[in-house]
């Protein structure tokens, strides 16, 4: 690297096979439109859920093509609803799940942190357990051990206790768990406002500046539902 170049630290995005594939597309939007680097790894079971939830089927040798389809569609499936652009996609580098050599699987490899979004009970389990099965558990384990910031977007419900375990197991390694909880206060009229609440909220976990909902400022009625929906007992 020369004198005055600045190095690629980028965010690791991890999706799962997790229901909520458009959680991570709006998550990878917002990331791509502040600025941001960002370096993804999709699992093998979420190629499955993204297939049916989109209808995209997402490979290797054609990623940024499927990547531009997925970032395009809105949260209730319509193509087109965002415009993605190739040279919107020139700050994302693409590993492949079964890649342990990838550079994320490396405490060397500078990065700000990771975002798994969504995560599943499985991948929960397994970065809690530290077994690195694939590339994702991998970055997230490395991500852990080098003391950067790592959030957990957990979807699913209900929860059992070994599950709980696991999460309670991530917050004591230092892990942001944020399970996919959209709220109301915000003045939601559409699906997109509920996922963009829960994209936003992993976004403010990881630090990184946003639009992506209307904040709370303290003032009842200000949204078209009223308040901030979290008034204690």
């Amino acid at each position: 690297m020369n004198p005055g170049d600045t190095q690629r630290r980028p965010w690791i995005v991890g999706v799962s096979g997790a229901s909520g594939t458009p959680y991570a597309a709006a998550a990878l939007r917002a990331l791509l439109a502040a600025g941001e680097s960002v370096d993804l790894v999709v699992s093998r079971a979420s190629r499955l859920t993204l297939l049916d939830e989109t209808g995209i089927s997402f490979r290797d040798a054609h990623w940024r093509d499927d990547l531009s389809a997925w970032l395009s569609r809105g949260a209730d499936g319509k193509p087109g609803t965002f415009d993605v652009r190739p040279e919107s996609l020139d700050g994302v580098r693409y590993w492949a799940a079964g890649d342990l050599a990838a550079g994320p699987s490396s405490g060397s490899y500078a990065t700000k942190g990771m975002l798994i979004v969504p995560a599943s009970t499985a991948c929960v389990a397994g970065v809690a357990l530290g077994l690195s099965k694939d590339l994702l558990q991998r970055s997230a384990s490395v991500t852990l051990k080098e003391g950067r910031r790592l959030v957990v977007c957990v979807r699913e419900t209900p929860l059992n206790g070994q599950t709980l375990k696991h999460l309670v197991s991530l917050d004591e390694a230092g892990a942001i768990v944020l399970p996919a909880s959209p709220a109301f206060y915000a003045g939601a009229t559409h699906i997109q406002d509920l996922v963009d609440f829960v994209a936003g909220r992993v976004l403010d976990a990881a630090g990184v500046p946003h639009g992506l909902y209307r904040r709370w400022e303290g003032e009842l009625g200000s949204g078209s539902g009223g308040g901030s929906g979290s008034r204690g007992d």
